[in-house]
């Protein structure tokens, strides 16, 4: 896990070291840079050592005629390395970064087929005077380029790229953007003029004189979907092995590893795995320092979960550490951490950010984490309803579906009235069952025809809207810190296999998460597999404003460089503020609307102004 940066073109070595070291937090154990002067190509690296930590895993890499720049990890490394080598290659380090180049050696871009982790890299082949870059299936690892007048870049973060702009300015997209907070990380487009997003499950070849690059797709979730056992029992069993072998590769580590840990459903599963696979002599790799669990808390707010982090961390005897996430301490870190973020969302990072501070302060570089889950198993709950649309007629499975919902939600209404309601009224209820009936108004959604309408709502929720920007956000919060963070539950077998799944498996028994829970429940307490509370990890902002914040919030609101954003209507988000401060008893959800409101101008003081200096 690292920071790279590099170019095509005549660019100032200066200017470029200044902005590869802007990307010192993802690598803080070294730098180094390459160049190849005949064209004009440079490439940095930052290095976060976790693989081979001698100097036989520094980066850039060469070897012969290919040189390679390379964040993330390939998991299933030591599977490929002994396929290459029964080939005929022969290996100097004991790291993924030298796979890879011999793998693209033996294979071309077909080896991106072959990796099981995540990536964003670049070879520049000195022979063939081409670049070719790619990102792995998913996009857990950013990549961003641009094109200027002195040529082509392209590197892990905005930041890096900004120096080697022609100008530094806000894109055209910025409202586009601020309006679709959830959709824009899975565009090209960017916050920043000129930079583009390199799409996830692409790669691309470039030669010095192109001036645009050609993206070819090289994964589609959809082509990969398979059949599976109609028994639930020997799908349970299928999911808990890929569930496990997917933990265990990613317990792969020359470093300290642990997990961040808060107590609910899905990080308490990878924590369960990690103490099965580790107790019992199931990692395949010299790393034996992995009962870290650390545990975020916010006493007294919604969004605490220490009880039931507890009960994992002793009844799975792990090394608990719980840090108590200060607010007063916020004000003094919020602008430094929006400038490692450099995106909008509707939380703050303070929390995550400070987490991964407390990992990286206990020695572990590696936390092994629990995103994705609610994507693939419908663990929000909304989209719970599009199961009725796949099962109109199933009156029992339509009780289940409602029923689940409910006590989900805490709704204490009748079946019918809740299922009216998932539909949106009674009128589209009724369109719906009179085009079934008379079959016609033909689905044309082509997720819905190959998938479904409840797992097409998923497929969407994982690839298009809410978990991109979740990928996005914890690379950033994670690499603030200097800490990698790996994700079980996006192992592209793993993913495949649940959206190969019914909703049956996923909807059972009054739970959402079905098969995870059933999978899970024998190394795992049964209080936590079985609790249904979804509480969500972010910024109990309510609390704060009305305490440690508000004097900060009204001396901002007040201020002149306010008054005069350029990314804000300053007397409209005051008049919000002064609304939230008027109001009796606001709500958990008001702080978090007042904070949406002014999250722009934090981002436009914190990171746009001081891009330049």
């Amino acid at each position: 896990m690292c920071g790279i940066l590099g170019g095509i073109g005549k660019f100032d070595r200066h200017v470029f070291e200044k902005s590869l070291h802007r990307l010192s937090h993802r690598g803080p154990d070294g730098y180094g840079l390459w160049e190849d002067p005949d064209s004009n190509v440079m490439f940095g690296h930052r290095r976060l050592s976790i693989l081979d930590l001698s100097d036989f895993g520094k980066q850039p890499m060469t070897d012969g005629e290919l040189t390679i720049i390379f964040n993330g990890e390939i998991y299933n490394y030591k599977e490929l390395k002994k396929v290459l080598e029964a080939n005929g290659h022969h290996f100097r380090s004991n790291c993924d970064t030298e796979v890879i180049l011999k793998a693209y050696k033996e294979w071309g871009h077909r080896c991106l087929e072959r990796f099981n982790g995540m990536w964003a890299f670049a070879i520049w082949d000195s022979k063939q005077k081409t670049l070719f870059m790619a990102r792995d299936r998913f996009g857990v690892k950013p990549l961003f380029y641009a094109y200027t007048r002195q040529g082509f870049i392209f590197g892990s973060e905005m930041k890096a790229l900004a120096p080697l702009l022609d100008e530094v300015a806000m894109s055209k997209d910025f409202a586009w953007c601020q309006r679709n907070i959830y959709e824009y990380e899975n565009s090209s487009k960017s916050l920043l003029k000129h930079i583009c997003r390199f799409p996830a499950g692409h790669y691309a070849y470039l030669k010095p004189d192109n001036t645009t690059i050609k993206l070819q797709r090289y994964w589609d979730t959809l082509q990969h979907i398979g059949t599976v056992k109609e028994s639930y029992k020997e799908q349970v069993e299928r999911f808990r092995e890929l569930f496990f072998d997917s933990c265990k590769i990613r317990m792969r580590s020359d470093v300290k590893i642990g997990t961040a840990l808060s107590g609910g459903l899905d990080s308490s599963s990878v924590a369960a795995a990690m103490h099965y696979l580790g107790t019992n002599g199931f990692v395949d790799h010299e790393q034996t320092d992995w009962q870290n669990a650390f545990v975020a808390t916010f006493t007294g707010t919604e969004l605490d979960e220490k009880e039931y982090a507890e009960m994992v961390v002793k009844s799975l005897g792990l090394k608990g550490h719980f840090y108590e996430i200060d607010a007063t301490k916020g004000i003094d870190t919020l602008s430094n951490y929006l400038w490692y973020f450099e995106e909008l969302f509707l939380t703050s990072p303070i929390p995550m950010v400070e987490i991964y501070k407390a990992i990286k302060a206990n020695g572990v570089s590696v936390s092994l984490d629990g995103h994705g889950a609610d994507e693939l198993l419908a663990g929000y709950g909304t989209t719970i309803f599009n199961a009725v649309k796949d099962a109109p007629f199933n009156i029992p499975g339509i009780n289940e579906i409602a029923t689940t919902y409910k006590q989900l939600r805490g709704t204490d209404r009748s079946n019918f009235k809740v299922v009216v309601d998932g539909f949106a009224g009674r009128k589209n209820m009724l369109k719906f069952y009179l085009s079934k009936f008379l079959k016609f108004n033909e689905e044309n959604d082509y997720l819905v025809k190959e998938l479904g309408y409840f797992n097409a709502a998923l497929y969407k929720e994982f690839h298009f809207y809410i978990l991109p920007t979740l990928l996005r956000n914890y690379d950033r919060y994670s690499m603030t810190a200097g800490v990698e963070v790996r994700m079980p539950f996006m192992d592209y077998r793993l993913v495949t296999y649940c959206f190969s799944l019914p909703w049956q498996s996923k909807l059972r028994n009054g739970f959402t998460k079905a098969i995870l829970r059933d999978a899970i429940q024998p190394v795992l307490s049964v209080k936590v597999v079985r609790r249904k509370l979804k509480t969500g990890f972010g910024t109990p902002f309510t609390d704060w404003f009305l305490g440690p914040w508000k004097e900060f919030i009204n001396d901002t609101i007040n201020s002149g460089a306010f008054r005069n954003s350029s990314v804000i209507d300053a007397t409209d988000v005051k008049r919000k503020a002064d609304q939230f401060y008027t109001e009796p008893n606001p709500t958990f959800e008001a702080g978090h609307a007042l904070w949406s409101e002014l999250m722009p101008f934090f981002w436009e003081t914190a990171f746009y102004k001081k891009l330049e200096r």
